[in-house]
C-alpha cells in the first residue's frame, strides 16, 4: 500500500515556469502589459504556421467567440459529439442555436464521420469535432464532409495540444480553432486558452468581440460597435503558459511514456482496452484509459471504489451530453453510450514514476480478478 494518493492529473511546473511568472509579476505592467501574451501567440502561430492567434481566459471563451465569428445564430444547428465536456454544446445555445449530437467512433472515442454527415440538415451551419482526451478527429474526413456541404468547422481542440492527424497538427485543419490551458490540461496556466486561425474576417471579428465590441478602427477605440464580452488571459498566465510552450515536446513525451507503461502491463489483458492512438495520427495521451470490454466481478464505477480504496485517483470518462437535461433530446448513440458507462480516466499526470504506473495496474488486475 502505498502512503500517498495518486492523482489523475497534475501540471510540471519547473524554475522556468517560476521565472516567467516572478518577471512578469514584478515587470509586467504599463507599457510591458502585454509583453508575455504577445510572445505565447507568437509561439503558437509560429508552431502552428497560422496567420492568427488569440489568447483567452477559457477554451470555452474561444469557442463561444469563434462559433460567433462563423456567423451562428439563432435556430442554426451546430452538429457535436455524444462524447466530450458539456462546454462543446453549451456554446452551441450561447447563441441561441442547437446542438446535434452524434455518435463517436469506437476506436478513436472521436466523432465519427458517418454519423456527422448523416445528421446533416438544411440548418446545419458548423460542426466541431472534439480532440477528446488528447487523441485528434478524423480531420481529413471531417473536412471532406464539411466543404461538400458548406459547413463551417471549429475543432475543439482543447486537450490536444500537439497531436497530428498523418502528420499534421489538429487545430490545423477547420476555419477556427481552440484550445485549452486549464488546469488540469498537458500545458497550463491556471485557467485560460487560444485561438487559432487562418481566416482574416474571422479573426477581425473575434478580436472585437474579445474587447467588449470595441471599434476596428485604431481611432476610435472608445466606440463600441457590437455586444462583446470580457474574454482575456492576464499576461502573469501567459508567462506562466510561455514556459510550459517552451517545453511542449518534454511534456507530449512524458504523456506518451505514461501511456507506454500502462500498455506495457495491461495491453495485452483480456477484457481491457487501452484508448491507443490509430495508425493515422499522434496522440498526446492526455488522459491514459480504459474500457471494460468484458463483464468483470467489479463494474466501471465498482472498480473506481476500489481504486480509490488503495489511493488511486480516477475519473469516469464524459457522459453522453445529450442526456443532460437541458437538451431535452432523444437521440440514441451506441458507441459514446458504451464508452461513457464502462471506461476510466486512469492517473496521468506529469509527475508520475514508473512504480505509481505499475502500482495502478496492479490494483486494477487484482480488484478485477484478472
Amino acid at each position: 500500500m502505498i502512503n500517498y494518493k495518486i492523482l489523475t492529473a497534475g501540471p510540471s511546473i519547473t524554475q522556468k515556469e517560476k521565472s516567467y511568472v516572478n518577471d512578469a509579476v514584478t515587470n509586467g505592467w504599463n507599457e510591458n502589459w502585454n509583453s508575455y501574451i504577445l510572445k505565447l501567440e507568437n509561439a503558437f502561430r509560429e508552431k502552428f504556421n497560422v496567420k492568427h492567434a488569440l489568447l483567452t481566459s477559457s477554451c470555452t471563451g474561444a469557442l463561444h467567440m469563434s462559433l460567433r465569428a462563423l456567423g451562428v445564430g439563432v435556430d442554426d444547428e451546430v452538429i457535436v459529439p455524444e462524447l466530450t465536456w458539456v462546454a462543446s454544446a453549451s456554446v452551441v445555445n450561447y447563441l441561441r442555436a442547437k446542438p446535434i449530437f452524434v455518435d463517436v467512433d469506437k476506436r478513436t472515442w472521436t466523432m465519427n464521420p458517418k454519423s456527422f454527415e448523416q445528421a446533416i440538415t438544411g440548418k446545419t451551419k458548423a460542426v466541431i469535432p472534439v480532440h477528446l482526451y488528447g487523441h485528434p478527429s478524423k480531420m481529413d474526413e471531417i473536412m471532406a464532409i464539411a466543404h461538400k456541404h458548406n459547413i463551417k468547422v471549429l475543432e475543439d481542440a482543447a486537450p490536444a495540444i500537439g497531436a497530428t492527424v498523418n502528420g499534421k497538427y489538429a487545430g490545423t485543419f477547420g476555419d477556427v480553432s481552440a484550445f485549452s490551458f486549464q488546469g488540469a490540461k498537458m500545458l497550463v496556466t491556471g485557467e485560460g486558452g487560444i485561438i487559432i486561425t487562418n481566416d482574416d474576417d474571422v479573426f477581425a471579428n473575434i478580436k472585437q468581440y474579445s474587447e467588449h465590441g470595441r471599434s476596428k478602427d485604431p481611432d476610435n477605440t472608445f466606440w463600441i460597435e457590437t455586444i462583446g464580452y470580457k474574454y482575456k488571459m492576464s499576461n502573469i498566465q501567459a508567462a506562466l503558459g510561455l514556459a510550459q510552450f517552451e517545453r511542449i515536446d518534454e511534456l507530449i513525451d512524458k504523456k506518451r511514456l505514461v501511456f507506454s507503461w500502462y500498455e506495457e502491463r495491461l495491453g495485452n489483458l483480456p477484457g481491457i482496452a487501452l484508448n491507443q492512438e490509430a495508425s493515422w495520427a499522434k496522440s498526446i495521451y492526455w488522459m491514459s484509459s480504459i474500457l471494460l470490454e468484458d463483464n468483470f466481478k467489479l463494474d466501471r464505477d465498482g472498480l473506481m471504489r476500489a481504486l480509490k480504496s488503495d489511493g488511486i485517483d480516477t475519473r469516469p470518462v464524459f457522459p453522453t451530453i445529450s442526456k443532460y437535461p437541458m437538451w431535452k433530446s432523444d437521440c440514441i448513440n451506441p458507441a459514446a453510450i458504451e464508452i461513457s458507462s464502462r471506461s476510466i480516466n486512469l492517473p496521468s499526470g506529469h509527475n508520475l514514476t514508473e512504480a505509481d504506473i505499475e502500482y495502478v495496474s496492479d490494483s486494477i488486475i487484482k480488484n478485477l480478478g484478472i
